[in-house]
């Protein structure tokens, strides 16, 4: 076997394990590229000696101990990185510094988050001027989130300017342009440019990372889970409210003025901060939620969109394509988007195909026949009442989902058929994320001056 050779046949053994060494729960993914780094010196080592280097990889991996062991090997040693260590002491009876830090630090950004809202809304005048408040919602918020990332992952100072660059030009966008009040590019403004700016809170998520397929795979993975917990603590904090409303009420005090002015706003903006920091440390918990929820309604929207198809084609009623329904055709396409996203980043790749995968695919195809039918009778409207910025912009974005759904189901049937692996389907999704923001910027930047800013 020539050395070329070998060092290919390593390095797939490698990837490999670092695939599904990297879905181990008790570990961090940030964290296993310290664990190839001592695999690799395992295997020199080996190999120096006068093994193989399929032997000497498999010796390696065995003195490293089986995956479940190492994980709780790993666990002891960086336990501070772990969701445990927020409710676990140590030996020593104190909670260790990181942990700590980070939970200050999240606390501490949470407030100056609320702060920064509550200081906007003083000095802007929400009935006369919430257009501007609006634009700039997400320019209040994400920089903050962006800067925890930022102080969290070290990023280097040459990452942090570009990050910052991005950020000053969505201001200037956001707040340069004469828009109608409550126009339609100011609202496709409003719901575009946090689009846009998410993939510079991703750049920083990912820690330097944002160049490898598993770096974008995991902050696909925070996303989704950063919804899930933000959720979660939306409805807390209404059962919270619904409760203080009560108990005040019965001594006959009015706490919707103080909800309405400082409780909802300030509390809104500071869970996006908690809910971020919950995610990175309570990593192994959302991870056992994500798959769940995504097995749970895979099997329901499919049965939704075969039943919706059925139904279309022995009516042969037509589609009646008002705004309304275009974005829910939008919309359709993004939860199909986001249930596949969450099974691939959930599944072990080296699996051989199974029953789920196949209704991922029928899931799909599905989503892509129905949008057909939808696309063809938008096509007609706007060849009757011709282009509006709404039209092009759900129009725009339901040509970004089609593609990438339709390019996800090719990549899904070869893997099936087992004639492509199931990477290919990972890097086609975490490659495209670039695609969304990029639309997102044009909606921001281009679409006020081309239509008036009406």
């Amino acid at each position: 076997m020539s050395a070329q050779h070998e060092s290919g046949s390593l390095e797939t053994q490698i990837d490999q394990w670092r695939e599904y060494l990297r879905r181990r729960q008790a570990i961090h993914s940030v964290d296993v590229a310290e664990l190839e780094d001592h695999l690799r010196e395992q295997v020199s080592a080996l190999v120096a000696s006068g093994l193989a280097t399929d032997e000497a990889f498999l010796v390696a991996v065995k003195r490293m101990g089986e995956l479940d062991s190492l994980s709780r090997e790993f666990a002891r040693e960086h336990s501070d990185r772990l969701w445990k260590q927020l409710v676990m002491v140590n030996d020593a009876g104190d909670t260790r510094a990181p942990a700590r830090s980070d939970a200050i630090m999240a606390v501490c950004l949470a407030v100056v988050a609320a702060v920064v809202i509550k200081l906007a809304m003083t000095f802007i005048d929400l009935d006369q001027d919430g257009g501007r408040f609006a634009r700039n919602l997400s320019l209040f918020i994400l920089p903050i989130l962006t800067g925890y990332f930022v102080w969290k992952r070290k990023l280097a100072s040459s990452t942090v300017r570009w990050i910052a660059a991005a950020f000053i030009v969505a201001a200037f966008f956001a707040n340069i342009y004469p828009f109608k009040p409550e126009g339609y590019t100011e609202i496709l403004s409003v719901l575009h440019l946090p689009i846009a700016l998410w993939l510079a809170v991703g750049i920083a998520y990912a820690g330097g990372r944002w160049n490898q397929v598993g770096g974008r795979m995991d902050f696909i993975r925070f996303s989704g889970e950063l919804f899930i917990y933000y959720v979660l603590i939306a409805l807390g904090g209404g059962v919270l409210t619904g409760f203080m409303a009560l108990i005040f009420q019965a001594i006959g005090m009015d706490v919707e003025p103080f909800f309405e002015s400082w409780l909802l706003p300030c509390g809104a903006a500071g869970a996006v901060l908690i809910a971020s920091w919950l995610v990175e440390a309570k990593q192994s918990v959302i991870e056992n939620m994500a798959p769940v929820l995504t097995r749970l309604f895979t099997p329901l929207f499919a049965a939704l969109l075969i039943t919706f198809l059925v139904t279309l084609l022995v009516t042969g009623r037509g589609i009646d394509v008002e705004r309304e329904a275009l974005i829910a055709f939008d919309l359709l396409l993004a939860v199909v988007l986001a249930l596949m996203l969450y099974s691939v980043s959930a599944r072990d790749p080296l699996q051989p195909p199974g029953a789920f995968d196949v209704l991922q695919v029928v899931l799909v195809v599905s989503a892509l026949l129905a949008n057909a039918f939808a696309l063809w009778a938008i096509a007609a409207r706007i060849t009757e009442f011709g282009f509006t910025p709404n039209r092009v912009a759900a129009l725009g974005e339901n040509i970004l989902l089609l593609v990438n759904l339709a390019w996800s189901a090719v990549l899904y049937t070869r893997f099936l058929r087992g004639r492509g692996a199931f990477q290919d389907l990972e890097r086609w999704q975490t490659n495209y994320l670039p695609v969304f923001a990029g639309w997102a910027a044009i909606v921001v930047i281009i679409f006020p001056p081309l239509f008036g800013y009406i």
